[in-house]
């Protein structure tokens, strides 16, 4: 189903505002993009990986969907959250799997391409998750960035039309994003190795 941005945008405050079929409607319209979206996601992913694109697409939307909307202002406001859900659903189970390991050997994450989030065995992205919640915290901006850029898959000229910025201070900030996870994530995996 092929909808314009304002047909998109019109879809999400109905959608938000509570009407079930408007959030059907929405759906059918942006399903190919989230699919998509999953599909990145789940590119070298860990083997045993239970859940396949199609079910982490609905998953994350019925958890979008359960949070009202979540006051969705446009198109990129609506796939930052639906990245953002996709993200917290295979968190989440990788910390359910982590609970039942409780420990194993930890190995160095290589983020020069900010990868390790389609890759990472459950560790790694246990330790991306923290680190990016404390990014968010410190950096919101640039945490948006990242969540579009690398999570949602938008190109650098995409997340500049998004987020309304200029596409030179979209690269400078992703830059300082990659700089900043990379040095925490280092520190992070030297601590673990030497209390290991």
């Amino acid at each position: 189903m092929d909808c314009s941005t304002e047909e998109i945008t019109r879809l999400l405050k109905a959608a938000g505002a509570g009407d079930s079929a408007a959030e059907e409607r929405l759906l059918r319209a942006v399903y190919s993009e989230l699919r998509q979206m999953a599909q990145s996601w789940m590119v070298g992913t860990p083997p045993g990986q239970t859940i396949q694109p199609t079910a982490l697409v609905h998953e994350a939307f019925i958890r979008m969907a359960g949070n009202n909307g979540d006051g969705w202002e446009n198109r990129g406001h609506f796939f930052f959250a639906a990245s953002r859900a996709m993200r917290d659903i295979l968190v989440d189970r990788a910390r359910a799997k982590a609970a039942l390991k409780r420990g194993g050997g930890r190995r160095r994450i290589d983020l020069e391409k900010l990868v390790v989030a389609t890759d990472a065995t459950d560790e790694d992205l246990l330790d991306l998750d923290a680190a990016l919640g404390r990014f968010e915290s410190m950096f919101p901006w640039e945490h948006r960035l990242v969540m579009l850029r690398f999570f949602a898959g938008l190109t650098n000229e995409e997340t500049a039309q998004v987020m309304a910025a200029p596409l030179r201070t979209i690269e400078r900030d992703l830059r300082f994003a990659r700089a900043w996870l990379v040095d925490v994530l280092l520190v992070e995996n030297k601590n673990a190795e030497s209390s290991s």
